[in-house]
């Protein structure tokens, strides 16, 4: 019994048959993501671009043209369109950061937020605090924007961003005061 071609293995995941996408995945994987490094600008996007794709052709379900009995070429299409959409939005994040104000290093720095000496204790602290005490502790201590840039970003007045600011400093120094010191935590 021969195999089934690329076509007939597309009709049975139609179908709902996952083993026949599957096959089909198997068979043209390692073809796209060789296309896909000629594309993207690194391994990992270009691994990116081909789980993209594939969820495009299940999505796309009976859209799909089959092309002298495979599925490849509209892959092939839609690949190369996916990476050109991903190229022009990094294009915007681009250009958008570009209008971004310089970050204010004089605000709050993060020794001075209760000496914190890890990332790990960082993110330890961030999810013991509450969600808007957080945010406003990530924007000004660890990324260093300044309290107006904060309070924009989040959508508050200055004022509200200052008295956020207050209130999570004050709750990020309990919280570190209320963690033991052991000799591999601390400096």
């Amino acid at each position: 019994m021969a195999p089934d071609s690329e076509a007939q293995l597309w009709q049975r995941s139609l179908r709902g048959d996952g083993s026949a996408f599957g096959q089909i995945f198997d068979e043209l994987h390692g073809r796209l993501f060789l296309a896909a490094l000629r594309i993207a600008p690194t391994r990992t996007d270009a691994e990116d671009l081909v789980a993209s794709t594939f969820l495009e052709l299940w999505r796309a379900g009976d859209r799909v043209r089959v092309v002298d009995d495979s599925v490849l070429p509209w892959m092939l299409v839609t690949l190369t369109n996916l990476g050109r959409n991903a190229a022009r939005a990094r294009g915007r994040h681009r250009r958008f950061l570009t209008t971004m104000p310089p970050r204010s290093l004089g605000d709050v720095s993060l020794d001075e937020v209760e000496g914190l000496h890890s990332q790990r204790e960082a993110m330890a602290l961030l999810r013991a605090l509450p969600r808007r005490d957080a945010a406003i502790l990530a924007l000004t201590a660890l990324e260093g924007y300044s309290v107006g840039d904060a309070a924009a970003a989040l959508g508050i007045s200055a004022e509200s961003a200052r008295a956020r600011l207050s209130r999570a400093r004050r709750r990020a120094r309990a919280h570190v005061t209320a963690q033991p010191d052991t000799a591999e935590g601390r400096a």
